[in-house]
């Protein structure tokens, strides 16, 4: 499989990965040959990337470190928790939210054995999934990238654990600000964006009157916003004054946020993103932490379309642990036409050609 702009896709091309719809059901089934009005349709919900099949990229396997079963049944008890806070009944409420939390930290466990059994560096397929409500979808990622960096820093499980419910819940406090204003595709006034900086806040006072969510897991709502050089919110706290365990959590915020569809600004790349989390390490985040991120991702996940700077052009065909710039690329065109037979170039074999540019078009012209 390889992936590639909703632009750029033709009537004819095999969808390589489902597409699923708002209510978590499949929108378009893998394999499916693409029909124009099938294209038009996912451009029209904003998809952005999809993944096809083609004889360039076949056996190129592209898998999510946590099965779309365990997201899904993530998501729902993340629903349920957030609609009984939602709630004008205050009876039996606190018992319930308890009996919610409990659930969560059982598909926490879920996730983190998955985690566990499975060794690659982390890829996300965002654009698998197509969401009326960005909060769920995102504090998922949100979790697993955070649970990448934790693993990365040798926390013990019971530390992982506090820190996975921190960064589930992390935006919880949203639930409590106008969906017009989380929504608004235009620049906030500056009311909206003290309302919207008020869900930190919040979040953290309703996790720390919840028994079952320890108080390190409140604080990461309560501290995700805040920055080393004390420009965050909602307190302004400075580096050794803020939590480790939102220190990790701004990280896995910031990317997910950046990779992510959202109403005001289009998807980046994770190169992309990540060149934003560095030109900010050691000034708004910790480099330990981004280090430790840069480690348990894939910046060129498996799939995507690359350009070296020696002008070759190829598809990323697998990992290499622990170099995550330096994955192996199924070449596929030289000197601007495609090869008839292509070749592999494990990239972390040599200190040159380098990554130079993603997402790019291949020519049809073909070198026999």
């Amino acid at each position: 499989m390889r992936l590639i702009s909703t632009k750029i896709l033709r009537a004819g091309m095999t969808l390589g990965n489902t597409i699923y719809n708002v209510n978590e059901r499949p929108l378009l089934h893998a394999h499916v040959t693409l029909t124009e009005q099938m294209i038009k349709r996912l451009r029209l919900l904003n998809v952005q990337y999809v993944y096809i099949d083609d004889e360039r990229s076949k056996g190129i396997e592209i898998e999510e470190t946590v099965p779309s079963n365990v997201r899904q049944e993530t998501i729902k008890e993340m629903q349920m928790a957030f609609e009984l806070i939602k709630s004008p009944k205050k009876s039996n409420i606190s018992a319930m939210l308890e009996k919610k939390t409990m659930a969560i930290q059982s598909t926490l466990k879920n996730i983190m054995a998955e985690m566990s059994s499975n060794k690659d560096l982390l890829m996300i397929l965002s654009d698998a999934y197509l969401y009326d409500s960005y909060i769920f979808h995102h504090s998922f990622n949100v979790t697993l990238y955070t649970l990448a960096i934790g693993k990365q820093l040798k926390l013990p499980n019971i530390q992982l654990e506090h820190l996975g419910m921190g960064a589930m819940l992390h935006d919880i406090g949203k639930i409590m600000v106008d969906e017009d204003i989380l929504m608004k595709s235009s620049p906030l006034t500056e009311e909206e964006f003290i309302d919207i900086q008020k869900h930190a806040s919040n979040g953290f006072e309703i996790l720390r009157n919840i028994h079952n969510v320890s108080l390190l897991s409140a604080h990461c709502a309560f501290q995700h916003h805040e920055r080393i050089d004390g420009s965050g919110y909602p307190r302004g706290l400075k580096g050794p004054d803020i939590h480790p365990y939102a220190k990790i959590i701004a990280v896995a915020d910031v990317f997910d946020a950046c990779t992510s569809n959202r109403v005001y600004r289009e998807k980046m790349l994770p190169s992309d993103a990540l060149d934003i989390l560095q030109s900010g390490s050691g000034t708004l985040f910790d480099p330990t932490v981004i280090k430790a991120f840069t480690q348990s991702i894939a910046i060129y996940p498996n799939g995507l379309s690359v350009g070296l700077n020696d002008g070759r052009k190829g598809i990323v065909a697998r990992q290499n642990a622990g170099m995550s710039s330096r994955p192996v690329i199924r070449i596929v065109e030289e000197s601007g036409r495609m090869l008839a037979a292509t070749y592999e170039l494990d990239l972390s074999l040599f200190p040159e050609p380098v990554i130079s540019a993603t997402d790019i078009e291949f020519s049809t012209e073909t070198v026999h």
